[in-house]
């Protein structure tokens, strides 16, 4: 829990200097590797809500026509791919995506606003994450034990609507919780295991938050009064609402990055897996299942992700397959009945010999423009 934190994150963040392993590899082929591109971001941002363009529009006319069973497909399959936008809004707090930043921010503000997420509290937890990578006294984000559920009534919500939340996935109440209490300046538990502390030292960057969350709150409300008084209520189920739908298939995908694995270490293959996926659930969850490779060069925009991977593969663990990792994963949680303390231990190749530090380069460490000014 967040109380465990017992000094500022001021004092945290100058004493924990973790020196991360990171894989050998060539300055050029990584620099290379970490330029963006303005035509692969719009394919991915623009292919992304496109889907979900249509998947909403033509649930929209089977529910205007009241061809119910086309209605109930259809509004699956485009919370499905909403539920997703949380990888965009993930990816663009990097500021990788485009080599052209304003469009970062342009798009930032559109998956956040369609996605119900604030940015702002996200880039301040999400820096710590990659810095601290779960080190419990600094990394919150990440809620230690992770224990996967596989619950009848759990899977139930993913499968339809997702009212409660929980593990991994994020539920309508929570949610609506969460950001009208952000709104009105109570920062609590203002995401995950963060509390006030998130946010003690920076009442800029928290005000930041606060007004955001307003905005997210006037808008959809402004939306929903809107559907209501053209006669459409349907639309806010469409528009508003749909992060709540269809969730299984980023819960499946998205659980295993961290699930099980060794916390306060400092090599990014013993906390972090990456996994292979079918090219449309990489697609939608944005080459993320190519996690440790992100973490360990955080300035690759996703995109490059797989070929960064081929360039390192030698000093790698396997990627495992969605199937296997969450094999993997149940099987920590079996062993932790027994032994709480017990977390898996990734097999690696031995650590290889470092370049001399004059060749090492500042990008290997980049985590792109994710941190606030305030922390950065």
């Amino acid at each position: 829990m967040s109380a465990q934190v017992q000094k500022p994150m001021s004092e945290i963040r100058k004493e924990l200097r973790i020196k991360w392993y990171r894989c050998p590899i060539d300055p050029t082929v990584l620099r290379e590797l970490s330029k963006p591109s303005d035509f692969q971001g719009f394919q991915m941002a623009l292919g992304h809500l496109g889907l979900w363009l249509l998947t909403g529009a033509v649930s929209f006319y089977f529910a205007v026509e009241q061809l119910w069973l086309g209605f109930l497909l259809t509004i699956f399959l485009h919370g499905t791919v909403g539920t997703f936008f949380s990888a965009p809004h993930h990816e663009l707090c990097h500021g990788t995506v485009f080599k052209t930043k304003r469009l970062n921010e342009i798009f930032l503000r559109i998956f956040s606003t369609l996605g119900l997420q604030n940015f702002h509290i996200y880039k301040m937890s999400h820096s710590y994450h990659h810095r601290f990578t779960l080190h419990r006294i600094a990394d919150k984000e990440v809620v230690l034990p992770k224990t996967p559920s596989l619950r009848f009534l759990y899977l139930l919500q993913l499968f339809t609507f997702n009212i409660t939340g929980g593990f991994e996935s994020r539920g309508l109440f929570p949610t609506m919780r969460g950001l009208f209490r952000v709104a009105a300046d109570r920062m609590e538990q203002p995401y995950n295991e963060w509390g006030a502390e998130l946010y003690a030292e920076f009442p800029e960057e928290r005000l930041k938050a606060v007004h955001w969350a307003r905005y997210l709150i006037a808008v959809h409300l402004s939306f929903a009064l809107f559907a209501v008084l053209i006669g459409y209520p349907i639309l806010i189920l469409i528009v508003s609402l749909h992060p709540f739908i269809g969730n299984w298939l980023r819960y499946f995908v998205g659980a295993p990055m961290h699930c099980g694995l060794q916390s306060d270490v400092s090599d990014f293959r013993k906390c972090v897996r990456s996994i292979t996926l079918d090219p449309i659930s990489e697609f939608l969850y944005w080459h993320m299942n190519w996690h440790l490779e992100h973490h360990m060069f955080a300035a690759v925009p996703c995109y490059n992700l797989k070929k960064l991977y081929e360039a390192v593969a030698e000093d790698m663990p396997q990627p495992r397959t969605l199937i296997s990792s969450w094999q993997e994963m149940l099987e920590v949680v079996k062993q932790q009945e027994a032994d709480p303390a017990y977390e898996f231990d990734t097999l690696t190749p031995l650590q290889r010999t470092r370049r001399e530090k004059e060749q090492q380069i500042e990008l290997e460490a980049s985590i792109g423009d994710l941190a606030p000014t305030a922390i950065a």
